[in-house]
């Protein structure tokens, strides 16, 4: 049965959910307008908001009921996740995300970056009011751990011996990382200490999922469905897990084209880097990683009790995972 978005995943909370969307707007009011203009850019451009809807579900899930503290919070995640996005687009100076012109693109990079401090700095602006000890320590970690994901990924651009483990620990930093703040955060605020380390689990393994799909995806794709033209981790030589896997299925002349592809990036090999990649295995082992990162989130919600929260966690994993099948 195919999982819908709306039905099964974001109706248990809906409502919660639009409160929290009128939260955001309030958070990026600001005195200077080109803030103001900026920050509703970006925020707009915004996709599924799956960080904030998955806090939702996680805090529902650990038996709160009175989500006012989890809107907010569910809010400041997704004000750092699109600063996040912000700083990503300059530093690899990409013109698009999901179909629409970047900030940077937009205006231009000191703009954004700028821009970008500000989002991170009314983040945490935000996040003591909640007035919470644990919670301003965990994120305060977690953000120093998301920007040196993103440092480790600059290091090892245009570097062909990067090995599984250091692209395991760039996307723990880059991309798990703010799922796990997301739903331990939710255990935090609820009052439920017992379900923090399940639930960061869980993210964990979802995020590490989630971004192996995504680089999957940049090689089955096309640029309307990915929202980013095809090729443009490979135009920067980043090494990501299907041309790491293709180096090791790889011989002689097919194995130093993909070598030099990611040593000197750009696109004059992207075709042939391409066929490469979708005919020695490599998808396979990607999809195979996937599904097994997927299930170990899969089965961290087991600590939780059974809920239509729960549940619907466990169909937005699913959700994630068959965008590859």
């Amino acid at each position: 049965m195919a999982i819908d978005f709306k039905q099964d995943i974001l109706a248990p909370v809906a409502s919660d959910f639009a409160a929290m969307d009128t939260f955001i707007n309030e958070g990026i009011t600001s005195k200077v307008a080109l803030v103001m203009a900026v920050s509703k850019h970006v925020v707009e451009a915004g996709g599924k908001r799956m960080r904030p809807i998955m806090c939702l579900l996680a805090a529902k899930a650990c038996g709160a009921t009175d989500l006012e503290r989890q809107r907010k919070l569910a809010a400041i995640i997704e004000m750092l996740h699109t600063a996040t996005l912000v700083h990503d687009d300059v530093v690899d100076e990409s013109s698009l995300r999901r179909g629409r012109p970047t900030a940077n693109a937009t205006w231009n990079n000191q703009t954004a970056v700028l821009v970008g401090d500000f989002l991170i700095s009314r983040a945490f602006d935000l996040l003591v009011d909640l007035n919470d000890m644990t919670l301003l320590k965990d994120f305060s970690t977690g953000t120093c751990e998301i920007a040196e994901g993103e440092v480790l990924q600059l290091q090892a651009q245009h570097q062909p011996e990067t090995t599984e483990q250091t692209y395991l620990d760039i996307i723990h930093g880059k991309t798990s990382r703010l799922f796990e703040l997301a739903t331990e955060g939710a255990a935090i605020l609820a009052g439920t200490p017992e379900y923090r380390e399940p639930l960061r689990t869980f993210a964990g393994h979802f995020g590490n999922a989630f971004q192996i799909i995504d680089d999957i995806l940049d090689y089955t794709s096309d640029a309307e469905t990915l929202g980013k033209n095809i090729g443009d981790d490979l135009m920067e030589g980043k090494p990501t897990l299907p041309l790491i896997s293709a180096l090791q299925k790889t011989t002689d002349q097919e194995h130093e084209i993909v070598r030099l592809s990611i040593a000197t990036g750009g696109t004059a090999q992207l075709d042939r880097v391409i066929e490469i990649v979708q005919n020695c295995g490599a998808l396979d082992y990607c999809r195979q990683r996937a599904t097994e990162e997927t299930q170990a989130a899969l089965q961290a919600l087991d600590a939780l009790p059974e809920s239509e929260y729960r549940q619907a966690l466990i169909n937005l994993t699913q959700l994630a995972l068959n965008r590859i099948q």
